[in-house]
Formats: structure tokens, C-alpha cells, sequence
């Protein structure tokens, strides 16, 4: 019966070369263990394995053996069969903890990849050439800075609509300080997730963000007019909260590599959970996932110190109307309002002296609720359904401190 034996690799070759001169005594032990790179010791080894065996003593024995690791052939067909059912689009890492949690399979993500790129469910990526990018050091203090964008995906793949994912990443410690699905990336939805960002964190020191309309203005005329902003800005000001703007995705690079991670891991766990709107995705979001990402990849700050800041019973109770809509406008001859088509009637009974073409602000908060606000009180007012052409009188009653005509006459 033939044996096939293993084929010498370049490496034995050169090594038996050198070894074949020992025996024929071209060189001494000295000369052919520095030229090996081997002990003296060990290369004595070698030219008795020669000697005995010929070249062949050059293979390790182990050489065209089977592992004595190996995973048994049944439970191969079994990873297989779970691979292709039910994670066929997962990532070797996440399909080795989801057989290890759900199935009772526990092997090294490498074994799991291996298998997968077997089996044509993982293609191995081909290494770029790296880019020269400067690296910027994290901030020193949680708190410091929180970068902030939002991602569009079907999170919920077909079982619920296409939404928005907002969410606020640590700068120093890479955690995730909040998240909250949402339909969009509008003025509403960001101040609902910032409401509920400060009641539960406090005020970080700044936000790292991109030139989406929402956060900041880049028309001409705004950067040229630094008083003009958007509402988010406005608020911000509001609560002393630095903006920074980034110029590239680039530069806020951890918020945008934990979209990706997110977009991989977040859409296959509400998956398997069968979730399938946004009440249950934001549920899970907060109660389960986040603070399993958090304890799973989040680093400790250089420095101890949290620098949130506290918000102040004011700015809780001033909350509500921070994060409202705020539009000028300005009181008509009859002391009616104009806002999104409707009109406003002020009526008699102000906390402040009303005045025709006073600058009031009208403020429409997340509910829709309207006030009008009039150095720095709220006035009364009654909408109506159209706006009056012919003339009324009507009586106007001021405050108390101000002396009232008797009657005055406006369009109404």
C-alpha cells in the first residue's frame, strides 16, 4: 500500500538544505543552528530526524491530521441548518452569541465564521488601503461633549413603518446616554428626545452634531446674522448648551460606527423579539439594549468628574416651553393673531398691558398646545374661525394699573 505523504513547505526545504550540509559536514552545529535560527540544541534534533527519516523528518508530525478539536460532523449540520434558518443574514459575532444563548452552542466567532464562509453566508472583506486621517483624543470627562445625529432604516424591517433612530453618544466614554426611535428628525422629535435627555442626565457641556436643517441654519443671510437661528439653536442658547457643528460624518466618527453596529445587531434583536412598532422598539431600546451595549463596550473616562449639570427647578418648570415652538408675530389693529392659518382673538383680562402691533412670541408646544407670550406672560385669547371685516365696539379692559378708556373702537 502507497502512503501518500504531506508536501515539504518552502520553509523545510531550506531548512533540510541547511541540514544536508551539517551531515556532510560543510558546516558545523553553530553555523547551521544560527542559519536556522534555532538552538544548538535543537537543531542536533533535527539532523537525527534527517538522518533516520530523510527529508520527511522535516514535516510535523500533525501535518494532513484532523484537529482533535474538531466540531463533530452532526453538530456541524446543526450549526449549519441554524445558520441558513434563522440567522442567514447575522454576523459571525452576533450568530456565535445567538447559538450560544438560544441554542446551547458554544464555539469561538472565528469557528462560527469559518463555517459561514463555508457555507456562502459571510464573504471576508478585502483590506483597504488606509487613509491618513488625524486622530482626535477623546474628551477627558463624561459629560464633557455628547455627539448626536439621527439614522433613517427600516428598524423594523417590514413588520412596523420606516423611522428615525436619534441618538447621544458620550464622547469620553463611548456610552450611549440616550436613543428614541421617532418618525423623523424634525423640530419636535428633537426636542422630545432632548426633554427627556436633560430630566434623565442633566446639561452636557456641548453637542457635537451635523448641518441638518433642524440644528443649524446654512443659508447666506443666517451666517451672516449670527441673532438668526433655529429652534434647536435657540433652545440651546437658552440653557447655555455649546453647539458644535462637524463638517464631514467623519468627524463625529463614534456615532456614526455605532449607527452601523446598531443598524446590524438592534434590527436582528427587535427581530427575534418580534417587535413592531415604535412604542415596543423605544421600550426595548431603553429598558434592555442600551444598557446591554453600555456594559458590553462602553470605556471608563480618563477623568472621574461627571460634568452634566443639574437643571435647576426653573429650568424644569421652563422646560415645556424651551422646547416649543417659538414664532414672532405681531398684534393687529382689532388685537387679533395670525399662526398656521388660524386666528387668535386676545380677549379682555391681561396679565400685561396689550398694545396694537406689540411683538409677541407664539409658542406651539410637542402637543400642539397654543400660548402667546408677551414679555415674558402668557396672554388670553380665544380662537376663532375666521377673522371679522365688519367694525364692533367692543370694550377692552387693561390691567389695573393702567388707566382704561371707556370704549374703544377696532376691527375685529
Amino acid at each position: 500500500m502507497t502512503i501518500l505523504l504531506p508536501p515539504m513547505s518552502q520553509k523545510e526545504i531550506n531548512r533540510y538544505a541547511i541540514i544536508k550540509r551539517l551531515i556532510n559536514r560543510e558546516i558545523n552545529g553553530t553555523e547551521a543552528a544560527n542559519l536556522l535560527k534555532l538552538s544548538i540544541r535543537q537543531t542536533k534534533r533535527l539532523k537525527f530526524k534527517v538522518k533516520k527519516q530523510g527529508p520527511q523528518g522535516l514535516i510535523h508530525g500533525n501535518r494532513g491530521q484532523k484537529s482533535h478539536n474538531q466540531i463533530p460532523l452532526k453538530e456541524q449540520a446543526k450549526i449549519t441548518s441554524l445558520l441558513h434558518g434563522r440567522y442567514p443574514d447575522f454576523k459571525p459575532t452576533l450568530a456565535s452569541e445567538k447559538l450560544r444563548e438560544n441554542h446551547d452552542i458554544d464555539h469561538d466567532p472565528k469557528t462560527i465564521r469559518a463555517i459561514m464562509i463555508t457555507q456562502g453566508l459571510w464573504q471576508p472583506k478585502k483590506k483597504k488601503q488606509p487613509e491618513h486621517r488625524e486622530w482626535r483624543q477623546r474628551k477627558s470627562f463624561f459629560g464633557e461633549m455628547e455627539q448626536f445625529d439621527g439614522s433613517y432604516e427600516h428598524w423594523l424591517e417590514d413588520r412596523g413603518p420606516y423611522c428615525c433612530l436619534q441618538l447621544a453618544v458620550d464622547d469620553a466614554t463611548g456610552k450611549i446616554t440616550h436613543g428614541r426611535f421617532d418618525s423623523d428628525e424634525g423640530v419636535f422629535p428633537t426636542f422630545a428626545f432632548w426633554q427627556e435627555y436633560l430630566l434623565k442626565n442633566g446639561k452636557p457641556v456641548s453637542i457635537y452634531l451635523d448641518q441638518f436643517s433642524t440644528y443649524k441654519m446654512t443659508q447666506k443671510v443666517a451666517q451672516e446674522n449670527h441673532d438668526t437661528k433655529t429652534q434647536f439653536q435657540r433652545a440651546m442658547t437658552e440653557l447655555g448648551i455649546e453647539l458644535i457643528t462637524a463638517y464631514s460624518p467623519q468627524a463625529k466618527g463614534r456615532v456614526e460606527r455605532i449607527f452601523g453596529t446598531l443598524q446590524d445587531r438592534l434590527i436582528k434583536e427587535m427581530r427575534l423579539k418580534n417587535i413592531s412598532t415604535i412604542t415596543e422598539a423605544n421600550l426595548f431600546l431603553q429598558n434592555e439594549f442600551i444598557p446591554w451595549y453600555n456594559q458590553r463596550f462602553a470605556q471608563e473616562a480618563r477623568s472621574k468628574a461627571n460634568l452634566h449639570q443639574a437643571l435647576t427647578k426653573k429650568e424644569e418648570q421652563k422646560l415645556g416651553h424651551i422646547f416649543a415652538r417659538q414664532t414672532p408675530r405681531t398684534i393687529q389693529n382689532d388685537f387679533t393673531i395670525s399662526y398656521k392659518n388660524q386666528w387668535y382673538q386676545l380677549i379682555k383680562g391681561q396679565p400685561v398691558t396689550v398694545c396694537k402691533q406689540d411683538k409677541v412670541i407664539v409658542e406651539e408646544n410637542q402637543t400642539g398646545q397654543i400660548q402667546i407670550k408677551l414679555r415674558g406672560k402668557y396672554l388670553n385669547y380665544q380662537p376663532i374661525p375666521k377673522r371679522p371685516t365688519e367694525k364692533r365696539t367692543i370694550p377692552w379692559v387693561l390691567p389695573a394699573t393702567v388707566k382704561q378708556p371707556a370704549l374703544q373702537t377696532v376691527k375685529v
